[in-house]
């Protein structure tokens, strides 16, 4: 049986109105700029379906954008994140679009820093709750609340017993491990939630040094 948190009941503590509109999308774009890990030069949000009818109306544009800037869901700053973001040159775009075929309150924030490009897919689930849906079209399921670590790689036999026996040498338990890839062979993904977070230093100097790992990003569970 699911536990269910006071938070689950009352949301989160929060800038308001709406604990989907607002504080749901301050914590996309807070976690899905800690998975890009640097202030892009430029980010392009894709707000679709209520999130584009209502999101002006309940500050969704405002609350993402300060997510990205690394500002909390009751940071009174959020209502000033474009003023923030034209400050530190982050040049940003919005869409508007629908898209019956995704959740209600969908978004796209991709990021550009020259030729380094990354395209984030989340959802705001309710009650502050959220899951980041893809990244860069590899299937995810990051809602903040596991310490994570989100791997690129050589789909090839082994890759994930030599990841998984880092981990375990660090004494660290696996709370949830999924895998996606684009063909046989070709690009595959790992998603591994932890329940006590690895060093960082351990992620430089041994995961990221396997052979065929081509990004490898350590992400901190989501404070509630």
């Amino acid at each position: 049986m699911k536990y269910i948190s006071l938070l689950d009941i009352i949301g989160p503590a929060m800038v308001g109105p709406s604990s989907s509109h607002t504080a749901g999308a301050a914590r996309i774009g807070f976690l899905a700029g800690k998975i890009y890990e640097e202030l892009p030069k430029s980010v392009q949000i894709n707000l679709y379906n209520s999130f584009a009818q209502t999101g002006k109306g309940h500050g969704t544009d405002k609350s993402i954008l300060a997510g990205i800037l690394g500002l909390g869901v009751d940071d009174e700053n959020i209502k000033n994140s474009f003023q923030t973001a034209k400050q530190k040159n982050l040049k940003v775009s919005f869409d508007y679009l629908q898209a019956p075929e995704r959740h209600p309150n969908s978004c796209d924030i991709i990021f550009f820093d020259g030729k380094k490009r990354m395209k984030i897919t989340a959802d705001s689930l309710g009650a502050g709750e959220i899951r980041i849906t893809s990244i860069d079209g590899f299937e995810a399921n990051l809602q903040g609340d596991y310490f994570t670590l989100f791997l690129v790689y050589k789909d090839k036999p082994g890759m994930i017993s030599k990841v998984t026996s880092i981990i375990q040498e660090n004494g660290i338990n696996i709370a949830n491990l999924s895998c996606s890839r684009t063909n046989k062979g070709e690009t595959a993904s790992m998603t591994i939630s932890l329940d006590t977070p690895l060093d960082n230093n351990i992620v430089g100097k041994k995961l990221a040094k396997i052979q065929d790992i081509y990004t490898v990003r350590n992400i901190d569970k989501l404070r509630k």
